[in-house]
């Protein structure tokens, strides 16, 4: 009776082992991917591949189904062949903004970085190149005007600039003098792409007076020589010449201006 046991006993622990090979003969290990094809979420919840498992792989971030279902089954312990295909995702050109244009030598799939560009008298503000991304183009660019500091005042002079603002790149800034004074350099100067002006601010310097004194005046025929006669001549700048002459009187000629006509005639 003992050895009848033993032997049933055995039989059925051989029946397991035979029964527990089998089952592991028939499932199939975890499915393998590569780089652009991966396991969706479900089949990485599961822990036993089985005969006749189904299991859907798909496209890896920043790729795209190019053709296949990705569906592959557990027979006779191994994995059919996936007929999955995956191809880069193509963000295209990065949609244009203002003053802004992009280098895109790098192409326009996943993974490419396309460089920004602004226009001239516009300055980079943030990153200076978008990727390509699974959702499309990443990274904030702007590109902004360039400013040029108001120019310092000018001495006995003024400049022509109403508002309070910095001038914009192309703005034109315009130097007056006061009365009496003239501009030494150019009366305007202009904001340039680089943040400085294509001149530098001109000065206001005063307006010079000449003086000159002309030469004594010849006396005219018929005044004694007793006569003299001076004249003053100031000459301005402007041109305007001011001139003052007072001849002298002989006594003699006095007299004969106080004589009636008979003593002129007894003499």
């Amino acid at each position: 009776m003992e050895v009848l046991l033993d032997t049933c006993g055995r039989g059925i622990y051989l029946l397991l082992i035979y029964i527990f090979l089998l089952k592991a003969a028939a499932e199939c290990p975890k499915p393998g991917t590569n780089g652009n094809i991966v396991l969706t979420n479900d089949a990485l919840l599961m822990n036993d591949f089985p005969e006749g498992s189904e299991v859907t792989l798909e496209c890896a971030t920043g790729y795209e189904i190019e053709s296949g279902s990705g569906v592959i089954n557990c027979i006779d312990g191994k994995w059919t062949k996936p007929d999955l295909t995956c191809r880069k995702k193509d963000c295209g050109p990065p949609n244009p903004k203002p003053n802004m244009s992009f280098n895109t030598s790098q192409g326009t799939l996943f993974g490419a970085i396309a460089t920004v560009i602004c226009d001239k008298g516009y300055h980079l503000s943030g990153l200076g190149y978008k990727q390509c991304f699974d959702g499309g183009w990443g990274g904030r660019a702007k590109c902004e005007i360039v400013l040029c500091d108001i120019p310092a005042q000018v001495a006995n002079g003024r400049i022509v600039w109403d508002s309070k603002d910095d001038p914009k790149y192309g703005e034109v800034i315009q130097f007056v003098c006061d009365e009496g004074y003239t501009l030494d350099g150019t009366d305007s100067i202009k904001c340039g792409e680089n943040g400085e002006y294509d001149f530098m601010p001109p000065q206001c310097v005063g307006v010079t007076t000449e003086r000159t004194t002309s030469p004594p005046v010849t006396p005219a025929a018929g005044t004694s020589s007793g006569t003299t006669s001076s004249e003053t001549s100031t000459v301005h700048r402007d041109k305007t010449i001011t001139t003052s002459a007072t001849p002298a009187v002989s006594p003699s000629a006095r007299g004969t201006e106080k004589m009636s006509p008979n003593e002129l005639i007894s003499m």
